[in-house]
């Protein structure tokens, strides 16, 4: 298993982005940041609000699309990208080809 939390504030909605991979299994959390604990990225977010959430398995067929869907709608294509990125050096994302 595999965690990973992207505190991006005003580039994500909610702030922060918590990534996690248990086997076949990935899941994406969209988290608001918690001001209590501070406003800068060394805060501890682990405690923050959870609003929204994708659990996707690898091997479904669209899996990779429908995680990159989910993080367009949380954040920017460079940060989608990036999360896309670490999450697919972590699992083994079944990619739909179209020809």
């Amino acid at each position: 298993m595999a965690t990973k939390t992207w505190k991006i504030g005003e580039y994500a909605k909610g702030g922060v982005i918590v990534t996690q991979t248990k086997g076949n299994k990935v899941i994406v959390i969209g988290k608001d940041w918690d001001f209590s604990t501070g406003s800068k990225k060394s805060s501890n977010q682990s405690n923050a609000k959870e609003f929204t959430r994708i659990e996707v398995d690898c091997e479904e067929q669209d899996a990779d699309r429908q995680l990159s869907m989910f993080l367009h709608d949380l954040t920017t294509s460079y940060y989608t990208d990036e999360i896309m990125k670490w999450i697919e050096s972590k699992t083994k994302l079944n990619k739909r080809m179209f020809w």
